[in-house]
């Protein structure tokens, strides 16, 4: 009889909860809805007026303005453009920083969409357009969103969340720093310290309405490399007067291909190798002095990435030496890997499975992409997801790629992502409080 009561007594508290959950998810949807219209102009805004890494001036002054409008302690210029806002909860807890990135491409967009982008600026020496084509306008506006819903239930929250609208993760101009390693070494996750850091990116690798994610490594190391080659200059009509550093660089790009293709077993261990600038000369009838490659590598494994930082070393010089030129490279240190930490991601899915439905989250492949969320990473847990925003009539194969002039989202994506993270961060803060 004990044993019956017991049971009944548990199952009426399974209800109880069951109910306060649902009730929970209405009055959350109910925020979300009343927030979603800004959230959708916010995005508008910064995507018509976008800026590029460290130039985020106008971002960062539309971001400070309404977090102190909601009562967030705000500090500004942390790695050069940054704002953080911290809101402390109405109890004690965990410290939580939630991330957006601010900054633009050097892209001229070619969507046509009413907001579309029509700005100028300089990047490296030249004039360029200035795009939002990786989706961080919609990543603000999803923080901006979460921020106002959460700081009206302050009162309601053990610890603390940090807001970190961070400049330049695309990477700053050359011979600059930014991005998330500065803001690590300029405090972002002191004071008070940070426990874990949550982030998110918008493409349209998923359809709208979906979410994805993967526990340990998920999104690829990154580092740019700069290959100049010095030949000598001569008359186009007389090319053997010369040495001719296009032909070089020619033979360079060639070659660099036989890295992933032929050298790397790629069954084991994902890797790329891209050149995607190759600049050299002025005139038609000169063989110029010099030409310049940049490109990117990306792997997931160390022993791989420094092999393949050899080889491109010793393509380029062997090549050139060979061919009668010089060749000095140069790799940047880049971005560690995107490395979501199991326990966190165990905690954090179920949330977000709870946000977005039953069939809606997957588990990604590996991705090779990179993101500087990964610096945040090497400090405190991280957890960072995708957000799908292909709209439902375009197919898996037609999605359009971000860094694309033609990259747009469909906004119907914003309102589950702002709730995904505002409920991961009320979830995580409510089970470090027990």
């Amino acid at each position: 009889m004990k044993f019956l009561s017991y049971v009944i007594v548990l199952a009426t508290t399974l209800s109880s909860l069951t109910t306060a959950a649902a009730a929970t998810d209405v009055t959350l949807e109910q925020e979300v809805d009343a927030v979603i219209e800004d959230v959708i102009r916010w995005r508008r805004d910064f995507h018509q007026h976008a800026e590029l890494s460290n130039r985020e001036f106008r971002t960062a002054k539309v971001i400070a303005k309404h977090l102190r409008k909601l009562g967030l302690e705000v500090t500004t210029g942390v790695a050069k453009t940054g704002v953080v806002g911290l809101l402390k909860g109405g109890a004690p807890g965990p410290v939580l920083a939630l991330r957006a990135d601010m900054d633009g491409l050097p892209v001229v967009e070619r969507t046509g969409l009413p907001y579309a982008s029509k700005q100028r600026s300089e990047y490296e020496g030249r004039e360029v357009g200035v795009m939002h084509a990786c989706g961080h306008d919609n990543h603000m506006a999803i923080l901006m969103g979460a921020a106002e819903i959460l700081a009206g239930m302050r009162e309601e929250l053990p610890g603390a969340v940090k807001f970190i609208f961070q400049p330049a993760e695309e990477g700053a101009p050359k011979g600059e720093e930014g991005g998330a390693k500065l803001m690590v070494a300029e405090g972002v996750l002191k004071n008070p310290d940070v426990d874990a850091v949550i982030g998110l990116h918008i493409s349209q690798g998923g359809e709208v309405g979906t979410a994805s994610y993967r526990s340990l490594g998920f999104m690829a190391s990154a580092q740019r490399f700069d290959i100049k080659i010095q030949g000598k200059q001569t008359h186009g009509a007389r090319p053997w007067a010369g040495v001719d550093p296009i032909v070089v660089g020619a033979q360079i790009v060639n070659a660099l291909q036989t890295i992933v293709s032929r050298q790397i077993d790629i069954t084991q261990h994902p890797a790329v190798v891209t050149v995607g600038s190759f600049a050299a000369g002025v005139r038609n009838n000169i063989v110029p002095e010099t030409a310049t490659l940049t490109g990117t590598i990306r792997t997931f494994d160390a022993a791989v990435r420094r092999s393949i930082h050899e080889k491109i070393r010793s393509i380029a010089q062997q090549t050139a030496t060979a061919m009668g030129a010089v060749a000095t490279v140069e790799i940047d240190p880049g971005v560690p890997v995107t490395f979501n930490d199991a326990a966190l991601t165990k905690q954090m899915v179920p949330t977000l499975e709870r946000v977005y439905g039953e069939g809606a989250v997957f588990e990604s492949p590996r991705v090779t992409g990179a993101e500087d969320f990964s610096f945040y990473q090497e400090q405190v847990p991280g957890f960072f997801f995708f957000i799908g925003a292909r709209p439902p009539e375009l197919s898996a194969a037609e999605a359009i790629p971000n860094h694309s002039p033609f990259f747009y989202v469909d906004e119907n994506a914003l309102a589950p992502a702002v709730r995904a993270m505002t409920q991961l961060a009320i979830d995580y803060l409510n089970a470090g409080a027990r």
